[in-house]
This record gives structure tokens, sequence and C-alpha cells, in this order.
């Protein structure tokens, strides 16, 4: 919360900080995949597991009733293709995928509704998310947009 807090009041935003990084001009420096005609796809910066993303509308809304039967549609089909891209690229061994929707939810943006994929591996966890309160990731995240970003492109 702090670094999105943060965020909003540097960049003088909208005050979300993924409206904000769609109207930057910089997809790979706001670690955005992919923009499609009603939702994109962006790289958590802070990310449980690598290749954790993000999928959501173009629009801010924080609820699902609020997206068009067109933009839910899209937010599930591109969520799907996420999740195909990654195993063959990442090859991940499953997947959590979800959605905090409202502040009592836990969403940490709940103006802007957004899907997790976070990709699994058979014995990702240990001990330093628990001991540390760190989490460990063996790749950078520039590394993995550039190993995602060619597959995302070829949605078109």
């Amino acid at each position: 919360m702090e670094y999105m807090s943060s965020a909003t009041e540097s960049s003088g935003g909208s005050g979300c900080v993924f409206c904000d990084g769609l109207i930057s001009d910089d997809d790979e420096r706001s670690l955005i995949l992919w923009r499609g005609e009603h939702t994109f796809v962006i790289l958590n910066a802070f990310p449980y597991n690598t290749g954790h993303l993000l999928v959501m509308p173009l629009e801010h809304v924080g609820a699902l009733e609020e997206m068009t039967q067109a933009g839910r549609g899209e937010l599930l089909e591109t969520s799907s293709a996420a999740t195909g891209f990654i195993s063959s690229e990442m090859g991940a061994q499953g997947f959590n995928i979800g959605m905090n929707l409202g502040a009592a939810a836990g969403a940490g943006i709940p103006g802007h509704l957004h899907l997790h994929v976070v990709p699994r591996w058979s014995g990702d966890t240990n001990f330093m998310p628990v001991t540390g309160e760190t989490k460990v990731l063996p790749e950078m995240l520039s590394d993995t947009y550039s190993r995602l970003k060619p597959l995302f492109d070829s949605l078109g």
C-alpha cells in the first residue's frame, strides 16, 4: 500500500496506479504486456511468484457488473491466454487465479478491479516469507517482461 500511495503522489496522477500506467507512453516501464479492446495485462510490480500478472479492464471500474459483457468476456479469454503463455514459456504447473472485489475483501486498489494470475510450481514455497517477511524471486521483472511480451504480442 505504501508503494501504491507514493506512486500516485509522486506522479501527480489520477489516483490509480493502473490508470496512470495506461496513460504512460512507456508500456515496458509500466510493465504493461498487452492492451486489448476492453482489457489490458500488466505484470504485478510486487509478485507472489515469477510471472504473476494482472488482467483488468481499461476502464476504471471496481465491480464486475460495471463492465460490459464484452469486457467481462475479454477479461476471461485474456486470462486463459495468459495461463497458456506462462505454462509454455515458464513451465508453470498450476495457477491461483482470483479477484478481491472491494476493500472489505482485501482489494488493495478497490476502485480498479483486477484479476490475479499467479503461476505455481510444486515446492514453490519456502521459509523466506515467514521468517524474513520477504519473497525471493528467481528472475527480475524486466526479464519476465521480455519473456512474456512477445507471447502477448501474438494476441494482436
